[in-house]
């Protein structure tokens, strides 16, 4: 009888952790996208791969603060005649378009480089804002248009070591995503609900800053974003904007997390006194 019952006690206790690394996995979501980033010829090619359908509603870690601009870019035409066009590069005169403002440059740029879109919303201003993962129409802006606009939103991961991460996006509808001036994702699917996942994507970080750009284009009906990461990398990473609520304490938060640029003027002006 001692025998049966150790026996009997082993496999419950063999069984119990199957369970339990199986609901992890589950947890997680499948990777079903690998092998990025999206080559620049493919750029506007639907993301391959058998929709998931999962259901991430109790996912804790969805990412709720942005950085990004005051106002959608509206009239938009639908997000198919949008998708394809660069609204940050129309927006600035090509003084900044959105693969540079995926990079640490770029963001850096936002300091002095506002958007003015005449005829879809006007000029524009960079900031912070707040979502809820669970509103159907977390994309909206105040006294903006809700349907046919597209939005931009960003997010600096810091990372303690080069590191592979599993992305998880909802959208509804058409959702590009950038990492570092790399294309990672593009979908002009919706996902069927604010924390539904139809892919988990496994992407790169770099040791230190990466900045994450998230662009999701709106035709009528429900407007949402919504991203978030695997456990183990929301537990190894800083995410900023953190504490931020405006673009002047978001620039000042991040001031000790991006990359100090090389100091070439003071350089050069030394060495043309010298020369004097």
């Amino acid at each position: 009888m001692k025998k049966c019952n150790f026996l009997q006690i082993g496999t419950v206790i063999v069984f119990t952790m199957i369970m339990s690394i199986s609901q992890l996995a589950f947890a997680q979501g499948e990777v079903n996208v690998q092998n990025g980033p999206i080559p620049e010829g493919e750029w506007m090619v639907k993301v391959a791969g058998a929709e998931l359908n999962e259901d991430h509603s109790g996912v804790k870690t969805w990412i709720t603060k942005w950085y990004g601009l005051d106002g959608n870019y509206e009239n938009n035409g639908g997000f198919g005649a949008s998708a394809s066009k660069d609204l940050i590069d129309e927006g600035t005169n090509s003084a900044l378009d959105q693969i540079k403002l995926s990079t640490v440059v770029g963001l850096k740029k936002t300091r002095s480089i506002d958007i003015d879109w005449p005829g879809h919303g006007g000029k524009r201003g960079w900031t912070v804002f707040e979502i809820d993962p669970a509103n159907p129409h977390n994309m909206q802006k105040e006294g903006g248009t809700v349907d046919n606009f597209d939005t931009y939103a960003i997010c600096v991961i810091d990372a303690p070591k080069a590191m592979k991460s599993v992305m998880s996006p909802a959208h509804d509808d058409h959702a590009q995503i950038w990492i570092n001036g790399e294309k990672w994702y593009n979908n002009p699917t919706w996902t069927g609900a604010a924390q539904q996942v139809d892919f988990n994507i496994e992407v790169e970080f770099k040791k230190g800053a990466n900045v994450v750009l998230f662009r999701c284009g709106e035709g009528g009906g429900h407007a949402y974003f919504n991203l978030h990461f695997d456990d183990a990398t929301h537990d190894a990473v800083k995410i900023y904007p953190d504490k931020a609520n405006d673009q002047a304490s978001f620039l000042k938060e991040i001031d000790g997390v991006l990359p100090v640029e090389p100091r070439q003027k003071l350089t050069t002006t030394w060495a043309d006194i010298k020369q004097r």
